[in-house]
């Protein structure tokens, strides 16, 4: 039978990265006393550290200051889009309108 893939809050994440930077726990340690396996961890401990180095990370963020970087980075994507495609609108109707007028 096929294991389930298990899910994490980044809630979860963040507590467990901070037992190994914070309180000092080996990965061991805290893998067993979380039930969790190494590389999930030490892939959470990487994104923290990253995160309080100031990097965005390129999944869901852990800390509260990156996801709204996040959001903020996503505002500005969306932003750009539609701006592009007002551009583009505003180009087809000025050449519409020029044409008309000959």
């Amino acid at each position: 039978m096929k294991r389930q893939r298990r899910t994490f809050s980044t809630e979860f994440k963040l507590e467990a990265a901070c037992l190994v930077l914070d309180q000092e726990y080996s990965f061991p340690e805290a893998c067993r006393s979380l039930g969790l396996g190494e590389t999930a961890l030490r892939r959470w401990v990487q994104q923290l550290r990253l995160e309080r180095g100031g990097g965005t990370p390129g999944s869901k963020a852990l800390t509260a200051e990156q996801k709204h970087i996040q959001e903020l980075e996503s505002r500005v994507h969306r932003l750009e889009r539609e701006k592009a495609i007002l551009k583009k609108a505003t180009a087809l109707l000025m050449s519409d309108e020029m044409n008309r007028t000959y």
